[in-house]
């Protein structure tokens, strides 16, 4: 299991508690949901202006490298309703969504894909909302 600290903004925490109660007897994402959950509950919970500049929170553009293969990605984590993975919006209820939440630059990320385990670097945050100011994306 993993142990790392996880901070999440207030407003984030609840507007994704919003969506997992929306969610809440549909059997779409039910997998992706349920490991939401578990991200959030260990979560430390923290007013927008207190969120380190270097954690990514929702709305965040990061910049990722692939531990394997050496090639770098940008992808902005967002609500499902603005997913749109020809922008490289991810959701946060997809699997590398709900990976990316709560990391800060350079840890590792683990994500289970069916062929086994990827790992990716969390290089840069390109742009927090918070860090810019923007405390009610």
């Amino acid at each position: 299991m993993d142990t790392r600290a996880i901070y999440i903004t207030e407003l984030d925490m609840q507007r994704l508690q919003k969506l997992l109660y929306s969610m809440e007897g549909t059997s779409r994402n039910k997998a992706h949901v349920r490991e939401l959950e578990e991200e959030l509950l260990r979560s430390h919970i923290v007013p927008s202006d207190k969120i380190p500049p270097d954690v990514i929170t929702m709305n965040s553009c990061v910049r990722l490298k692939d531990m394997d293969s050496g090639a770098e990605m940008t992808y902005t984590l967002v609500y499902p309703n603005s997913a749109d993975p020809s922008q490289d919006k991810i959701s946060i209820l997809a699997p590398i969504g709900t990976a990316l939440i709560g990391y800060r630059a350079g840890n590792i990320i683990e994500w289970k894909v069916p062929s086994g385990v990827r790992r990716f670097r969390v290089e840069e945050i390109i742009y927090q909302p918070e860090a810019s100011g923007n405390f009610d994306l």
